[in-house]
């Protein structure tokens, strides 16, 4: 099938390799302008971009699509199904409706559950029990088209944003190889019951609140692992939490109950959580046991509350 292909992070790339694997002739490549990125600031393809150029696919970076000339250019591909991943650009109904069969998006949740920016981390958020894959006739509104392929998976109790984002890519990129094979596809309208949405992440959510429960904090550092990184404060400094488990444990908010080579034990709202994993700004990742070599933190010391 000769298509468009529209993302931009790892999370496209995945599908795009899969689509090109399968023999799809993709014929352009849309993905965001090129971003500065790393300590020096150098402009920075995007990871489908370079895929893209890998395999010898022509790459379109406009700022918009919404301009004529930009949906002239689409027009003159020919494509019959644009296939849309995180891409980062609103499609206007004028470049929706180009391709014969329409363009289809790959979203990471099971709509109309978390339609939105971020159904990743809003899923792990929320405690849900599973996740999954849908791929979607897209229209006008924000994830509102109907589902032409959808499937699931359970929640991992141990999952992170980094290994359920993988899951899902991996998931994302087999169903929309089975979709493209298959058009016409019938959509199922999504039902009007049960629609959440998934706003995008913002940097100041990453703070610990130490007064909410231990299962929520778990799931709190799990969901924003690895960004932007759940962030706890300690005498005024920045430390993430990487990695911990809930306990039944309690006491005072924020206090450290204990420490061993293993976790620095911290009491919640309710229970209490496990770090194992942590990290000082401009730091690395570390172990407990490692951290401590420089942090020596002990049972009694505080983390700060939030004002």
């Amino acid at each position: 099938m000769r298509l468009i292909f529209a993302g931009t992070p790892d999370f496209a790339a995945q599908a795009l390799r899969a689509i090109v694997a399968a023999g799809h002739e993709v014929a352009l490549v849309l993905t965001q302008p090129d971003r500065p990125a790393g300590r020096g600031m150098a402009l920075q393809p995007s990871p489908v971009k370079r895929l893209a150029l890998e395999n010898g696919i022509a790459v379109f970076q406009p700022p918009t699509l919404r301009d004529a000339a930009v949906q002239a250019q689409l027009a003159a591909v020919g494509a019959e199904v644009m296939v849309v991943a995180a891409y980062g650009l609103i499609l206007p109904q004028a470049v929706l409706d180009l391709p014969r069969f329409g363009c289809l998006n790959i979203h990471a949740s099971l709509l109309p559950r978390w339609r939105g920016a971020a159904p990743i981390q809003r899923a792990l958020l929320a405690g849900d029990a599973e996740t999954g894959v849908c791929i979607m006739q897209m229209e006008a509104g924000l994830d509102t088209g109907p589902v032409l392929l959808r499937g699931a998976f359970p929640i991992a109790a141990a999952e992170t944003g980094a290994t359920l984002h993988d899951r899902l890519a991996e998931l994302g990129a087999r169903l929309v190889v089975e979709a493209l094979g298959k058009l016409p596809l019938p959509g199922e309208p999504q039902p009007a019951a049960g629609v959440t949405y998934a706003q995008k992440i913002d940097k100041a959510e990453a703070l610990i609140d130490w007064s909410r429960s231990a299962a929520e904090l778990d799931r709190h550092i799990r969901a924003f692992n690895p960004f932007p990184g759940a962030q706890a404060q300690f005498a005024g400094q920045t430390v993430k939490l990487w990695r911990a488990v809930p306990l039944a444990d309690g006491g005072e908010i924020g206090r450290i109950l204990r420490v061993d080579r293993d976790s620095i034990v911290v009491a919640c709202g309710s229970g209490a959580l496990a770090v194992s994993e942590l990290q000082k700004a401009g730091g690395k990742r570390l172990a407990v046991r490692d951290f401590l070599a420089g942090h020596p933190l002990k049972a009694g010391d505080r983390f700060d509350l939030p004002a």
